[in-house]
């Protein structure tokens, strides 16, 4: 990839469009709620292919594979320049992994641990957290209000003996590291160009996981069909999903961004449905409408 020129949108031997520039002007033609939308269905299915691999491996190991799949492939087509950075683009970027491996290593314990829908709900208090801290409109408080009541429906407190304590603490910190993302993957598109800061926090994180998933895997991590399903994880859950965002917080309000990321519970819980055959109920699907309702409501009130 790097051996073309990147302001050079023609191939010149043939005088077609070339495949980058094709991909970009792709890319810009959709709104950014949009790409946002296309991450949260490519991430919760990531999210679901991972849940059935816990069979095989322990969530540690398949966080390993996600990320490490993710990063090599990352690191393969964009392949980020180390030299000429700053130290506080160094620092910007290994924070931005170290939060990375942090939150995805919490939320897959979470996720071993409860149902999709619960567990996405109560990570989603962190995002939910940045756009009312980011929040300069009442209008914007109601939209907030109404997800934040969708996430306390999803997240029956005391009314499943299935629901783990243990599971709801991890879903916390994870809540804690997406709110990091959020703030810190905007931060790194500002100061990286094109995905590259993607790319080197990702490589960042795979050095930070490597150490317990390798451990907790074992040579169960060398088996043929688990790697490739690790690989369609790493693409799914990371690859897709972070780069569409990137490209879509340059074009948002942090804000924007956060109140339309209240439909990963939703998503999280019909994935589950379909894909795992976790069975919703009414109190849920109520508070599915809620969160609909405040990302609709949220995207007609300013356009993006």
């Amino acid at each position: 990839m790097t051996a073309f020129a990147l302001d050079d949108p023609v191939d010149r031997g043939s005088g077609l469009p070339r495949p980058g520039n094709l991909l970009r002007t792709a890319a810009d033609s959709i709104p950014p709620s949009g790409l946002v939308l296309l991450a949260i269905v490519s991430v919760q299915l990531g999210a679901g292919f991972a849940k059935e691999l816990f069979a095989a491996l322990p969530p540690s190991a398949v966080v390993f594979l996600r990320i490490t799949a993710g990063a090599l492939i990352m690191g393969a087509l964009v392949r980020p320049r180390l030299k000429g950075l700053s130290w506080r683009d160094w620092a910007m970027g290994i924070g931005f992994g170290v939060t990375l491996a942090l939150m995805n290593l919490t939320f897959y314990e979470a996720l071993s641990r409860l149902p999709m829908g619960i567990a996405v709900a109560i990570e989603f208090l962190g995002p939910l957290g940045v756009a009312v801290a980011a929040s300069r409109r009442r209008i914007d408080l109601l939209w907030i209000g109404l997800a934040g009541a969708g996430v306390v429906l999803l997240a029956p407190w005391g009314q499943s003996a299935s629901v783990s304590w243990v599971g709801i603490g991890f879903a916390m910190l994870a809540a804690v590291g997406w709110a990091g993302y959020v703030i810190l993957s905007a931060a790194a598109g500002r100061r990286f160009p094109g995905t590259s800061g993607l790319s080197f926090a990702m490589i960042v994180s795979a050095l930070v996981v490597a150490p317990v998933g390798v451990v907790s895997g074992g040579a169960e991590l060398l088996q043929p069909e688990l790697l490739l399903i690790g690989l369609g994880v790493g693409l799914l859950s990371s690859v897709i999903p972070y780069s569409l965002e990137l490209q879509a917080l340059r074009r948002m309000p942090k804000h924007v961004f956060g109140i339309l990321m209240s439909l990963e519970p939703a998503v999280a819980a019909l994935v589950g449905v379909m894909l795992l055959n976790e069975v919703l109920h009414t109190q849920q699907w109520a508070a599915i409408v809620c969160i609909v309702a405040a990302s609709l409501g949220s995207t007609r009130r300013r356009k993006v």
